[in-house]
């Protein structure tokens, strides 16, 4: 399967259509995101049943901005309507295929419960699975 255009037209249709969509965030004048090009096709071709999408930054500036994309290439992972991954950079084709594997890998009921707690509640929970269990030295 090869990459689909993503506009800010069609991005709820093919996120919400599809339950595991990367985005590759690029423009013409990028160099690593001439680099990274055929890496990413090369992952599309592999693993048909996921999406590929690809967002032009210089014609969809908006849909740049929601994901707060600050240079590029940036690869976004959504699983279930939910960003799991965004990072900016090329990566390697092996990094990539790992990353994949990462992603379908996760636990989208804990992602989603997570994801709804309060920063309080992430910052306690944290706490306690490091072995903190939320008290301060000394105390």
């Amino acid at each position: 399967m090869s990459t689909t255009e993503l506009t800010k037209d069609n991005f709820d249709e093919v996120v919400a259509d599809d339950g595991f969509v990367l985005i590759d965030f690029w423009a013409d004048w990028c160099g690593p995101c001439r680099q990274f090009a055929p890496v990413y096709e090369a992952a599309a071709e592999r693993h048909t049943d996921l999406t590929f999408a690809k967002v032009d930054t210089e014609a969809q500036q908006e849909l740049a901005a929601a994901f707060e994309v600050q240079s590029i290439p940036t690869l976004a992972i959504v699983r279930d309507r939910i960003v799991v991954f965004s990072q900016p950079g090329a990566l390697p084709e092996a990094v990539l295929e790992d990353l994949i594997g990462q992603a379908r890998g996760l636990d989208m009921d804990e992602v989603r419960q997570s994801a709804s707690a309060s920063p309080e509640d992430a910052q306690e929970q944290n706490a306690q699975s490091e072995g903190g269990g939320g008290a301060q030295p000394g105390q």
